[in-house]
């Protein structure tokens, strides 16, 4: 049985952005936008409401200031704790999972998505999409962008403007462009 190409995109396998079951997710996903960005401040309830519905999975105390854009919103998996300042852009082409008690800063940008490097096979129109997963207790700088298939580790902090093109362990502060280890943090987990 050949698989859909909704299945081909979270296997990592090249699909078409244009099937219709990805184009009604899309639409689906761009409609419960613009009810969340006509919720009246001071309305947290309302707000995490949508965001159960318009999210594969939604942790407590969740909290993303708009304006907030994503591609489906379907394979977004949040923890409890997380927050999303102003600006920040989600590209779910694949899942992306966010620990427990993570922070993002302003226009902070996660890409699950890829398009082939060769551009004949780039301009017949197929695209890419890897996972992305950030752990526990993560801070990411504004302006950072976050690249496809990357793994951040718990109680690791990200720079502001940095692009995490590869894995970053857990308990470090890292930054730049490509992002890189700077120095290893004090793991919390650890008596001395």
């Amino acid at each position: 049985m050949s698989k859909t190409e909704r299945e081909k995109m979270l296997a990592g396998e090249l699909y078409s952005a244009f099937d219709p079951e990805l184009q009604a997710l899309s639409l689906r996903s761009r409609r419960l936008s613009r009810q969340f960005h006509s919720i009246e401040p001071g309305q947290p309830e309302q707000s995490r409401a949508l965001l159960r519905e318009w999210f594969d999975q939604i942790g407590e105390n969740v909290w993303i200031e708009p304006p907030f854009f994503c591609d489906y919103g379907a394979h977004i998996r949040l923890g409890n704790n997380v927050f999303f300042n102003a600006n920040c852009v989600i590209l779910d082409c694949n899942y992306i999972t966010i620990g427990d008690n993570t922070m993002c800063g302003p226009a902070v940008q996660i890409y699950a998505a890829s398009h082939p490097l060769i551009a004949s096979e780039r301009i017949k129109g197929p695209e890419l999409g890897f996972p992305v997963t950030i752990g526990k207790n993560v801070w990411i700088g504004g302006g950072s962008i976050i690249c496809p298939g990357v793994t951040i580790g718990d109680n690791t902090t990200i720079g502001a403007g940095s692009v995490v093109t590869k894995d970053i362990p857990a308990n470090v502060f890292a930054a730049g462009n490509p992002c890189r280890v700077i120095r290893e943090l004090a793991d919390p987990s650890r008596s001395e």
